[in-house]
Order: structure tokens, then sequence, then C-alpha cells
């Protein structure tokens, strides 16, 4: 049986500010503190995202977004990255015109993507705000996914 992917993150305001003060904290800490167990510090303990599975995608805000490769693979640009001789190939993409809340809404439909295909079960609507539909395409078609 395949392992489900994480579910994707849902950071709003200062939730999400805390969250990335928390991870850049963790990242700046020496690996032997941080007890060895959370996303933010991979490469400080000496272990890549590529080899953990996870992938790094930056806003234009500089939020950070760890997201499981097999879901970031949805978009065939950052599949493309990933694979070829580009730098983001080490597992690190920096999208200085998306915006962190569209990144967000973009990796929570590659887990959605993740889930519902080839599902035999009826589909539900992928839920969007109508502030973020056209920056939302915009990414999107970016992105190709």
């Amino acid at each position: 049986a395949e392992r489900a992917p994480p579910a994707p993150p849902t950071l709003h305001g200062a939730r999400r500010r805390r969250e990335v003060d928390r991870a850049r904290a963790q990242a700046a800490a020496p690996a032997s503190a941080q007890g060895g167990g959370a996303r933010a510090h991979l490469e400080m303990a000496g272990t890549s995202e590529e080899a953990a599975g996870m992938v790094k995608l930056i806003s234009s805000e500089g939020h950070v977004f760890y997201v499981d490769r097999r879901a970031a693979m949805v978009s065939q640009t950052i599949s493309a990255m990933l694979s070829g001789q580009f730098a983001e190939s080490r597992g690190e993409i920096r999208f200085p015109e998306i915006s962190a809340v569209v990144l967000e809404k973009v990796i929570q439909y590659f887990y959605y993507k993740i889930r519902h295909t080839n599902s035999s079960q009826r589909v539900p609507d992928f839920q969007v705000d109508p502030e973020v539909v056209l920056e939302l395409l915009m990414a999107s078609n970016y992105l190709s996914c």
C-alpha cells in the first residue's frame, strides 16, 4: 500500500509568521540542539531535502514551504527544474513573482491533485477565494499545473 502524502500546509496571518520565524530559528540553531525532528533543519543535520523526499519552495516574500517531492512533481515546471541541469535541481526553488498566499494555494492543489487522481469517488470542488483567482491563474499557467 502506498503511503498518502502529508497534509498540505494551511497557515494564515500571524500563525504563518510564527511558523516561518520558528523554522528560521531552527535553521539557525546548531543541528545538535534541534532534537532531530523538524523538516526545517534537514540541511543542518547533514541530510538534503532531496534525500528526505522534500522540496523547499520560497515565495516572493521569503516564506518557506517544505513540500513532499512527489506533490511538487505535479507541476511540469517544477518537475523540469528538479530533474534538469538547473540550479534548482538541488531541491530549493525561489519564486520571486509568486506571493506566499498564492504559493500556499498552489501547494494545496498539488496535494488535492494527488489525492483525487484516479479516484473512484466524487471529486470535491477545489475551493479558491475570489481575491486570488487571477494571481492563481497566472501562477498555475507558469507552473503548468
